[in-house]
């Protein structure tokens, strides 16, 4: 139903007033929840408040500022955030210098013509040709991982002229349809069965697994374009692979002339306590992807970074590359410039493996104690899993957690992995308050 013009202004200034208001009264408050309780199931979703928002028992909870490692609701009740927004604020929620950089683009551009030339595009190019490792060169900006995905995927066809994929298990690349082809897991795939064909799954971790399905495709005809794996499964669990796994790889691609696709959405910019989760192995791959943090938990941007090589063959027409409306737009670009500087300049990786190590030595403790409960910890800087023995208990210790106001990753539907995924900002003693908490659910289970 269409509303007049004139009550559609007046709804839409009741809301602005909530956001320009400096302070909100406690009438405010209470509509504002009240609006959102309405709003959700009506417009948006009932899913969202009955999963994803299921650890308060009345998910009457509404976030509403932020600053360094915590969240703050309507009531200014704050929540230690290991949450993370799903590896988004790995440098915290709205950094100065992130914000600052954004809001000086805003005052003079936010968005760009598709006509000229757009400068930050090329600055912030350059910048992540001079983070990455090898001879990586050309970026395809975005505004989410998934997209970056789908651009790899395409390329690769385009660069290779073949057809098929090899990726992995539980491996998470997306939802749009194909990096939800690449994706390896049910859940999400079966609803949207079928999907786009020349994919086939593999265990991770296992390079004789992706040699095998390369070999077996092409004696029966097939051609490989290329093998998409994370360095790190985040979705699917933190599973770490072995040490020569990705180098592996980049033999293996390079003997049957295939690229390898790097998915770095979640493990880069510092994540894994190395600016890139390939830089522990020193693998250099055909095609790397960016999200997440890569706008520095200010504004969303994503890119698909590539060799000369490969991206020389196509470009001479960009609009069968692809084309973005919002991709590298000036307030996103700027945000992920900003990003990139404080990386370099806080040294940001070298921070979070210290702190990660830290982190991860205190959750092991709790192992030891409360075996059986918590059967594993795992991870590598502040990507970190909490293993337990089904969703059911991981996600009463995620309700837990979240009674005494801390974030963590887990939801009603997967919660046997509970993610730890915090800023780089957040404090020892931060720190030891989720581990505290952690022992304190963990212990009234035994009660």
């Amino acid at each position: 139903m269409r509303y007049a013009n004139q009550d559609v202004a007046q709804e839409a200034q009741r809301i602005l007033g909530y956001i320009e208001k400096e302070v909100l009264s406690d009438a405010d408050k209470q509509q504002i929840l009240a609006d959102s309780l309405e709003n959700f199931p009506r417009y948006v979703t009932r899913a969202i408040l009955e999963s994803r928002k299921s650890y308060a028992d009345d998910y009457a909870v509404a976030e509403w500022t932020d600053g360094g490692a915590v969240l703050k609701d309507l009531y200014g009740r704050e929540y230690i955030d290991c949450l993370g927004g799903y590896g988004v604020y790995l440098f915290g929620h709205r950094h100065p210098r992130i914000l600052q950089a954004v809001r000086h683009q805003l005052e003079h551009q936010a968005l760009h013509s598709q006509e000229l030339i757009d400068p930050l595009r090329g600055y912030l190019s350059k910048l992540v040709a001079m983070i990455t490792p090898g001879d990586l060169q050309h970026s395809y900006l975005v505004n989410a991982g998934t997209e970056a995905n789908e651009m790899a995927l395409k390329l690769a066809r385009l660069a290779t002229g073949k057809k098929w994929f090899i990726s992995t298990e539980k491996g998470f690349h997306g939802k749009t349809m194909g990096s939800l082809s690449a994706t390896g897991k049910g859940l999400f795939r079966q609803p949207y069965l079928p999907l786009v064909p020349g994919f086939q799954h593999v265990p991770y971790g296992n390079a004789e697994a992706v040699e095998t399905a390369i070999r077996q495709l092409i004696l029966t005809g097939e051609t490989v374009a290329g093998v998409i794996v994370e360095p790190i499964q985040g979705e699917g669990g933190v599973n770490i692979p072995p040490d020569d796994y990705l180098p592996r790889l980049r033999d293996i691609c390079d003997r049957y002339e295939c690229l390898l696709i790097v998915d770095e959405v979640q493990t880069g910019m510092g994540r894994t306590g190395k600016p890139f989760g390939v830089d522990h192995s020193g693998t250099v791959p055909d095609i790397m992807t960016l999200g997440k943090a890569f706008g520095g938990g200010v504004a969303p941007i994503a890119a698909m970074v590539t060799q000369d090589r490969w991206w020389g063959r196509m470009e001479d027409n960009p609009f069968i590359l692809g084309s973005s409306t919002f991709g590298g737009n000036p307030l996103s670009a700027a945000a992920a410039i900003s990003a990139i500087h404080v990386m370099v300049t806080e040294d940001v990786p070298g921070i979070v493996a210290k702190k990660g190590a830290y982190l991860l030595s205190r959750l092991q403790a709790v192992r030891q104690r409360h075996p059986q409960w918590l059967k594993d910890v795992r991870g590598r800087g502040f990507l970190i899993g909490l293993e337990f023995p089904d969703d059911a208990t991981g996600y009463q210790v995620a309700k837990g957690l979240f009674r005494r106001q801390i974030l963590v990753g887990g939801t009603l539907n997967n919660s046997r992995v509970i993610r730890i995924e915090p800023p780089y900002s957040i404090s020892e003693a931060q720190m030891d308050t989720v581990v505290g908490a952690l022992e304190e659910v963990l212990a009234a289970f035994s009660d």
